[in-house]
Parts: structure tokens; sequence; C-alpha cells
């Protein structure tokens, strides 16, 4: 069977093939800590990659969706589309947090990143620009899971609510998403600032 008919297939093969190459080219080298940032990587992508989707395509859409009187209207996405996307929305930023705390604490820089690096003298460049970038995916975790999860099953009918509290829980959820997709720009740039060393 061809595994390319498959989500679960093409992310095994995607894996696997990642893994042959990472070892044939640097097999000593692709220990723990190269497993955990890449791992925090791939996760990271799906994460903001879900955000920026909903953000910039779903939500925009829905709402053109809603005023098209002679339209199709959202059902199909929300009944179809969303579940899944805030499926793998959420499971990711568990992902993406974990593999970055792994990654942050076997390095030895877990307390300094969230400490901003003000603990050395000098201050630790490093940790203060990736501790950032920390602080800021852990409130956009805390999003994810405490505003923007459960109104999201409010608006989708997966617990029962009211009109008036899916009217109050689709603002939370959107602006707890907004606020997410504006934290992931600078939160970009500290993880890319911190591991790449450009200077701020």
């Amino acid at each position: 069977m061809n595994p390319l008919l498959s989500v679960r297939g093409a992310i095994t093969t995607g894996f696997a093939a990642a893994l042959a190459l990472a070892l044939a080219v640097a097999p000593t080298a692709f220990g723990e800590l190269a497993l955990a940032r890449w791992l925090h990587i791939v996760a990271g992508i799906v994460w903001i990659g879900l955000l920026y989707y909903f953000n910039l395509v779903q939500i925009p859409a829905l709402a053109v969706a809603a005023t098209d009187a002679g339209g199709p209207g959202g059902a199909g996405i929300t009944k179809y589309v969303a579940p899944r996307a805030l499926a793998w929305f959420r499971w990711s930023a568990v992902a993406t947090w974990f593999t970055g705390a792994w990654y942050l604490g076997r390095s030895g820089n877990f307390a300094g990143a969230f400490t901003l690096g003000l603990g050395s003298d000098p201050t630790n460049g490093y940790q203060f620009l990736i501790g950032i970038g920390a602080w800021l995916g852990t409130i956009m975790l805390f999003n994810v899971w405490v505003l923007i999860w459960p109104n999201q099953r409010r608006i989708l009918g997966l617990v029962p609510a009211s009109d008036e509290e899916k009217a109050r829980a689709r603002r939370v959820a959107l602006l707890a998403s907004r606020t997410n997709f504006v934290l992931s720009i600078p939160m970009l740039l500290c993880m890319a600032a911190a591991t790449h060393g450009l200077p701020l």
C-alpha cells in the first residue's frame, strides 16, 4: 500500500526519511538534544501553521460565509474541518511546549530561560532571548487550553450552550486566537535570534 495515501503513512514516511538522513549524514551528532530540538521544531510548525490557518483563512472565511445568504454556509467547516484542526492544534501546542522544555532542561537552560538569564553575570543572552520566546509560548499554550478550546467546544456544539453563550464564546475564542497570532510573531523572532545568533 502506498504510504502517501494516508496521513499516518505520510507522517511515518517523513519521520523515517528524516531519521535515515540524519543518521546517514551525522550518525554521532544526532543525539538526544538534536532529537528534542527537531521534534520541537516539527511540533511548533504544526501548531503555528494551524494558528495561522485559523486566523488568516478559516475565521475570515466563516465570517464571509455567515453573511452570504445564498451560499452554502460554514456548516461543512464547523462540522468536519474545525474539530480535526482543533485536535491537531491543541495537541501540537502541548508537544511543542514539552519538547521545548525537554530541550531546555537537558541543555541546562530551563531555569535560566524562565528567569530570562538574569541570574548570571553578565546576563546570559541566549537564555534571555529563548526565555522570552518560552514565556510567550507558555502564554499561548495557556490560551489554547484555557480560553480557545473550551469556548470552541461551545461554538461547535460539542457541549450544550445557549445562543448567548455561543456568542460570548466566539468573542473570547477569537480574541485569544488573535492574541496568540500576535504573540507568535515576536516569539518566532526570539527563537530564531537565540538559536541562530542574531543580534537584537
